[in-house]
C-alpha cells in the first residue's frame, strides 16, 4: 500500500488518542473530582474512551479492495493502545502532566 492511500488514517491515529481519548478522560477525571490519579489510571481510562470509537475503525466494507486498509487499520489501532499503556505516546503525557499539574 502507497502511503498516499494511507495517509488521512496516519493522521487520524496521531491525534485520536489524545483528542478523543486524553480529552475526555481528563474530563472524566474532573467531573469524579480525581485530582491526581496514577499514570496507569489515565492510561487505561484513555485506551477505554478510545475503544469507544472503535466502530469508525470497523467502517470500510469487508470487501477485496478495502482489505489493505482495514488490515492497516487493525495494526495502527493495536500500536497506539500498546503505545499508550507503555508510556510512549508524548502527547498522553503531557496530557496527564498538564491535568495532574492543573486538574
Amino acid at each position: 500500500m502507497r502511503n498516499d492511500e494511507r495517509f488521512e488514517i496516519q493522521r487520524a491515529f496521531d491525534l485520536m488518542p489524545h483528542v478523543i481519548g486524553a480529552s475526555w478522560t481528563a474530563v472524566w477525571f474532573r467531573m469524579k473530582g480525581i485530582k491526581k490519579p496514577t499514570r496507569e489510571e489515565f492510561r487505561e481510562k484513555t485506551i477505554e474512551y478510545l475503544q469507544l470509537a472503535e466502530p469508525v475503525f470497523d467502517s470500510f466494507p469487508k470487501e477485496e479492495e478495502f482489505e489493505e486498509i482495514r488490515k492497516y487499520i487493525e495494526f495502527r489501532k493495536n500500536e497506539e493502545y500498546e503505545k499508550i499503556k507503555s508510556g510512549e505516546n508524548k502527547e498522553i503525557e503531557t496530557r496527564y502532566d498538564r491535568y495532574v499539574d492543573y486538574g
